[in-house]
């Protein structure tokens, strides 16, 4: 789910496309002095949300590129195709890289094990680790139930075993506390859309260390790693939104989750038979996924679409017609699939917003109902 940009993030945006429009890598001239000052405090902001050196952020166009950069860029190095321990519940950027390197016959893939709320069997997780592997893909937060994974834990097993362990953060970043220098993460992915930062920056994380053969090549910018021009303005953007998350996290998510709450119970009151997927003790404070049974979420959405902005499953997936794979690897009923909703919430939604998705669902629920 895309966030919108804070206003004073997209204050610090404009200026640096209008006033100091410099580009980093010039350092001939004031403007890009200016840039590269920029871009250095940006990296400040990042590191202290998620306590990793500043040397170690590599700037990219969102987490897609940083998880293909950390996936490919590790398993490019290796003569003989590598065995990749994978998550069945991560994001299509994961997923569909690694299954690419196996077709290819340059990775095989290892599946990890997860239950009917999208929780790792960490005891299965062990024991696959201690067989060997050359890579560990588990997200921190899941994009579509918001399911948390215990990534400390996660990470102290990929350390026992040496295993480098990539964690897709994009959902979680600045919504929950992570410690990329003491969790035994290898690289991290986060992406400036899902922390009120804008669309098309990212970074990824790349311990100390650990080298990662480049996927664009020309000008050897962000330590060889990714060439090309710094978006500048998008770098700031996602700096400014790491400072804010850092400072006001708690207090925003705590709020969001009381929101959340809040359209939980009323959809519960109105629709008996309405479920909630996901692990309900530890999931991210703006997400609700919900399943009512024998609807197609099509069905609702077609009817309230011009009201909310909900969707069926992944926001990069929802222009394909095609059942979640997170939802058939929880293992759920047919019906419960195809009933799936997801919500998102944020700290700029309202009560009144709320109470009035609340409504608009409930409404076309009893219409749907009442055609039967």
């Amino acid at each position: 789910m895309a966030l919108p940009v804070d206003p004073r993030v997209a204050e610090k945006l404009m200026y640096y496309m209008t006033t100091a429009f410099g580009n980093a890598n010039s350092v001939d001239h004031g403007y890009g002095n200016q840039a590269a000052q920029a871009v250095k405090q940006a990296r400040q902001h990042i590191g202290e949300l998620i306590n990793a050196s500043v040397k170690e952020i590599i700037f990219t166009s969102g987490a897609t590129e940083s998880i293909n950069l950390a996936i490919q860029g590790h398993i490019y190095q290796r003569n003989t195709p590598p065995k990749i321990i994978v998550s069945p519940v991560e994001h299509k950027a994961v997923l569909d890289t690694c299954k690419v390197l196996a077709k290819k016959g340059l990775a095989e893939i290892i599946w990890l094990k997860v239950n009917r709320q999208a929780q790792i069997d960490l005891e299965h997780l062990e024991k696959v680790c201690s067989g060997g592997a050359s890579l560990l893909c588990v997200m921190a937060a899941n994009n579509e139930v918001g399911t948390i994974y215990p990534v400390e834990k996660i990470g102290a097993i990929a350390q026992q075993y040496h295993i480098p362990f990539l964690c897709d953060a994009s959902q979680a970043a600045g919504k929950i506390p992570l410690n990329f220098q003491d969790w035994g993460i290898t690289y991290l992915a986060i992406s400036g859309h899902k922390l009120y930062a804008p669309k098309g920056v990212g970074a990824l994380v790349v311990r100390k260390g650990h080298y990662l053969e480049p996927l664009i090549y020309g000008g050897g910018h962000e330590q060889g790693l990714r060439s090309g021009t710094l978006n500048v303005p998008g770098i700031v953007g996602l700096g400014e939104a790491c400072k804010l998350r850092e400072l006001e996290m708690q207090a925003d998510e705590n709020a969001i989750a009381l929101l959340r709450n809040h359209l939980q119970s009323l959809l519960q009151a109105e629709i008996p038979n309405l479920l909630v997927n996901g692990d309900l003790n530890n999931r991210l404070s703006g997400n609700l996924h919900i399943s009512i049974p024998d609807i197609p979420n099509s069905a609702i959405i077609a009817r309230v679409r011009h009201k909310l902005a909900i969707s069926t499953g992944a926001a990069c997936s929802s222009g394909i017609v095609a059942p979640s794979h997170v939802l058939q690897a929880m293992n759920l009923a047919e019906n419960i699939i195809e009933g799936a909703l997801r919500i998102g919430i944020g700290k700029f939604t309202t009560k009144e917003e709320i109470e009035k998705a609340s409504s608009a669902i409930v409404s076309t629920v009893k219409a749907i109902l009442s055609l039967k």
